[in-house]
């Protein structure tokens, strides 16, 4: 259920009521369209999650071979979640190719404006999450459109 944002804990009392408590102060209840769907996620047939199981193993190891093809960037597999987190420093400190001239790019979030202008791909630089030199990629998409991605990325940086 990617992005629907519901979750459950089990655990001691003591702990729960201490999780909802904090969660009461940091987020706003689930809607009821996400409940309904966890719901039937986790009572009904298994038999799709088996097969989007499969299906973002799949993309997780094309998306990590196909990143780790580009000079300058280290990929390793992720083992959790439905993204790569590259590190691209050697991508960094480099003059690159643009349409209207070159430009030298210094950290990953010029980085992530620079491939969103030229290679039209969407991702998130590290200064998001407090590590500057990396980059956050979803694989949660479908695989053509997870190959034409880091395709465009691989004929941007060759």
């Amino acid at each position: 259920m990617t992005g629907w944002r519901v979750g459950w804990l089990i655990a001691p009392k003591d702990l729960a009521a201490a999780a909802t408590n904090l969660q009461s102060h940091a987020t706003s209840n689930v809607s009821n369209v996400a409940q309904r769907a966890a719901l039937a996620a986790v009572s009904g047939d298994l038999h799709a999650v088996a097969e989007m199981k499969a299906a973002f193993d799949r993309r997780r190891r094309t998306m990590v071979s196909m990143l780790n093809e580009v000079d300058g960037v280290v990929c390793p597999m992720p083992e959790g979640a439905f993204y790569a987190y590259p590190q691209v420093k050697g991508l960094l400190g480099r003059t690159h190719d643009t349409a209207s001239g070159t430009r030298t790019i210094d950290s990953s979030a010029e980085l992530a404006e620079y491939i969103l202008e030229e290679a039209e791909v969407a991702v998130v630089p590290g200064e998001a999450f407090g590590t500057p030199g990396y980059l956050r990629l979803s694989y949660a998409l479908g695989d053509d459109d997870l190959v034409e991605g880091i395709t465009r990325l691989q004929k941007l940086f060759a």
